[in-house]
């Protein structure tokens, strides 16, 4: 789906009031994940509105209004997502979506269902979160996921899944595999502790800087 107009900033005046709305959420009591990656969003893309803001968040309500009620373990929470998510809206990612700014955008990625690992485990954190379900973030080196349950490995069932891949879920070995080919590093239980807010904005922020450093035209 090709972008309807060319990615340009907005203007001083809108940058300045994006940029103290983005200060002002990041430093709340309880940062909202959706709107500090909106807010990001409006910074890099001038034609993202106040009506293309709440447009996106009224995306996020209406994909949670469609998970069924309350699906209950963490597993079935993992396979409703993945089923609405991934397999019936088709929201995943592929090797060329590190190629565009777009895909570090989260109205970009709601609208073409494509983008990083870290931008589509927001879709499903934000979905996720407004449908009730037990889950964070887990920023597992150079390949984010989505973790739905206990946060504490001891304290109860946890399922990781990989929106990048539609929402696979992923066993026992499988987090090791993305961690080993992302980075050649060994995975270990600190990499699975969950992801504030601020550190997963501040992860899309780095992203979008690499993107940048090496297209110093944009």
């Amino acid at each position: 789906m090709p972008h309807p107009h060319p990615l340009r900033p907005p203007s001083p005046e809108r940058s300045a009031e994006v940029r103290r709305r983005f200060a002002e959420e990041a430093r709340s009591e309880r940062p909202d994940l959706a709107t500090l990656c909106l807010l990001v969003g409006a910074e890099a893309d001038g034609a993202l509105d106040e009506a293309g803001l709440d447009a996106a968040q009224v995306e996020l309500d209406r994909l949670a209004g469609e998970l069924p009620f309350r699906p209950g373990t963490p597993r079935a929470w993992a396979e409703a997502l993945r089923d609405l998510l991934g397999e019936r809206y088709g929201f995943h990612g592929v090797a060329a979506d590190y190629q565009r700014l777009e895909s570090s955008l989260l109205h970009e990625v709601l609208r073409r269902r494509r983008g990083l690992p870290i931008l589509l485990s927001v879709v499903w954190l934000e979905v996720a979160r407004r449908a009730g379900a037990p889950v964070y973030g887990v920023a597992l080196p150079g390949h984010f996921v989505v973790g739905l349950g206990a946060e504490d490995a001891a304290a109860g069932e946890r399922v990781l899944v990989d929106p990048f891949d539609g929402g696979r879920l992923l066993g026992g070995k499988d987090a090791e595999v993305l961690v080993a080919g992302a980075t050649g590093a060994e995975l270990r239980p600190s990499m699975l502790e969950p992801a504030a807010p601020l550190e997963v904005v501040s992860r899309v922020l780095n992203n979008i800087r690499a993107w940048a450093a090496g297209r110093p035209e944009q």
